[in-house]
C-alpha cells in the first residue's frame, strides 16, 4: 500500500460513507492465486474498515472464481457480509473446442482424430458464457440500532427509492456494457471499464448526497465520474500513471460541465 495509505493522505477520522472498488484482473490461474489475492486484500480491507463510519457499506467487485477470497478478506477485517450482488450483462462465449489439439496429435491416426472430434462435438473447456460479475456487499458493524446509527452517522440504511427497473432494488443489477459507449465519446483503454450508470446506482443505493465515497483502484475513473454526477465527494487511488491520467481527464471534464 505504501504512502498512498498513510495518514497524511487518508485521515484516521471515520469520515467515509462508502467504498466501491474493483480488483486487479488478468492474473493467470494457479493453485496459489486465491491465497495471494486474499493476502493482498486483507491489509486493504483493514484500511477500509478503519476509515469508514460505523454502519457504512463496502462494495467489492471480483472475478467469479475468486469471489470467496475477496469476501474472506472483508470478513477477517471485521466487516459483516450482507449479500452477494451481481452485475448482469451480455458477455461473449470464451469456451474453446479441442479440435485444434486433436488434429495436431501425432499419436492418433486420421480416423481416430475424426472419431474423437465427432465424439467431442459441442464439448468445450469449462467456461460458461460470462453474464454476471459478482460484488461482495459488506457493512462495518453499526453503532447501536439502525436508527441510532443513522442519527449519529447518517449511514447504514439503503435507499429503496433507488431503482434500475422501477421495482424494489434487487441484488441482480442489469446494466448493458454497451451503455459505456453512450456515456463518453472517447475510447478508453482499460480492461474492466464499469458503466457509470451501474456505479451511480450503487452510490445512490448506499450513500447520501454530500457524503464521500472511496475507490482504491480508480482505473478508468467511472467511479469518480459517477460520484461527482451524483453530488458526492470522491477519493480515488491509482498506481498506474496511464490510468491516473485517464481518470483525471474524465473527472476534470465532468467538473467543467
Amino acid at each position: 500500500m505504501g504512502d498512498d495509505w498513510n495518514d497524511k493522505n487518508l485521515s484516521k477520522k471515520r469520515a467515509k460513507a462508502g467504498v466501491i472498488g474493483g480488483l486487479p484482473v488478468g492474473m493467470k490461474f494457479d493453485r496459489e492465486q486465491g491465497k495471494k489475492l486474499q493476502n493482498f486484500l486483507e491489509p486493504l480491507c483493514i484500511e477500509f474498515y478503519r476509515v469508514l463510519k460505523p454502519g457504512a457499506f463496502c462494495v467489492v467487485f471480483s472475478q467469479r472464481r475468486l469471489y470467496h477470497r475477496s469476501t474472506m478478506a472483508l470478513d477477517l477485517a471485521g466487516f459483516e457480509i450482507r449479500d452477494l450482488l451481481g452485475w448482469k450483462y451480455e458477455g461473449q462465449a470464451k469456451a474453446f473446442s479441442q479440435n485444434h489439439f486433436i488434429k495436431k496429435d501425432k499419436k492418433l491416426s486420421e480416423d481416430e482424430k475424426q472419431n474423437l472430434i465427432a465424439e467431442l462435438e459441442g464439448l468445450k473447456t469449462p467456461q460458461l458464457k460470462p453474464q454476471i460479475e459478482p460484488m461482495a456487499l459488506a457493512q462495518k458493524p453499526k453503532f447501536g440500532t439502525f436508527v441510532e446509527n443513522w442519527q449519529k452517522y447518517k449511514v447504514g440504511l439503503l435507499n429503496t427509492k433507488e431503482t434500475l427497473d422501477g421495482k424494489f432494488p434487487g441484488n441482480i443489477m442489469e446494466v448493458s456494457k454497451k451503455s459505456r459507449h453512450k456515456e463518453t465519446n472517447e475510447k478508453i483503454e482499460h480492461m474492466t471499464i464499469k458503466p457509470v450508470a451501474l456505479i451511480s446506482h450503487l452510490i445512490r443505493l448506499f450513500t447520501q448526497k454530500g457524503q464521500i465515497v472511496l475507490d482504491p483502484f480508480s482505473g478508468s475513473g467511472s467511479h469518480g465520474v459517477a460520484a461527482l454526477e451524483n453530488e458526492r465527494g470522491f477519493i480515488g487511488f491509482e498506481i498506474e500513471k496511464k490510468y491516473y491520467d485517464i481518470s483525471l481527464k474524465r473527472l476534470n471534464k465532468t467538473i467543467s460541465r
